[in-house]
């Protein structure tokens, strides 16, 4: 058993559940219970966090390259199966809502900020949730809200701006994957 191997299986598992949201959107299972036979599952329990990101990540990049949303954030749980044999998965993959907004910000320093229902500020301020040092940014430069189910990014009219995969932006919702510029610094936001 590899970690390739779940990963492929939830691909596939993803795939099988597509959907079509009410906009007209496809939509895909974000939750996944993944079973292992114990054996296998001792295998991987010093690593089983690492595990854990790295196939959430691996699930949001595939369904992004396919053009895939999901309803709620990426989960996967990893179980062991005592009546499985050695070498097999059982996957369950259902779609699941997010109970209200969950959200984080990938830092280039590997810094992770959980949003919630709290804003979050961004700027050169000390008091600035994400604090910068670069003159390009605003002392106030940009401030992340809850909105409903999700977030929305909003420029506080900096002098340089708020980009958003590389286009001005004065107010954003927020999606999977956005990347925010500001300044010299590149932000990715992920749903869950």
């Amino acid at each position: 058993m590899r970690p390739v191997e779940i990963g492929n299986r939830i691909a596939r598992e993803m795939a099988d559940s597509r959907s079509v949201g009410v906009k007209g959107q496809p939509v895909v299972a974000n939750h996944f219970a993944v079973r292992l036979a114990t054996s296998d599952l001792e295998r991987f329990e010093e690593v089983k966090d690492s595990l854990v990101r790295e196939l959430c990540d691996a699930t949001r990049d595939h369904a992004r390259e396919e053009g895939w949303t999901f309803m709620g954030p990426v989960q996967v749980e990893i179980d062991g199966d005592d009546a499985l044999r050695g070498g097999t998965i059982h996957i369950v993959a259902r779609m699941k809502e997010a109970d209200g907004g969950v959200g984080v910000l990938h830092l280039p320093t590997g810094q992770q900020v959980v949003l919630g229902e709290f804003v979050v500020t961004m700027g050169r301020l000390a008091e600035c949730a994400i604090s910068f040092d670069d003159p390009n940014i605003s002392r106030e430069h940009a401030a992340i809200r809850p909105d409903g189910d999700g977030f929305v990014l909003t420029d506080n009219g900096s002098t340089n701006g708020t980009l958003v995969n590389g286009v001005a932006i004065t107010a954003h919702r927020l999606v999977d994957g956005d990347r925010i510029d500001v300044g010299a610094t590149t932000i990715e936001f992920r749903a869950g």
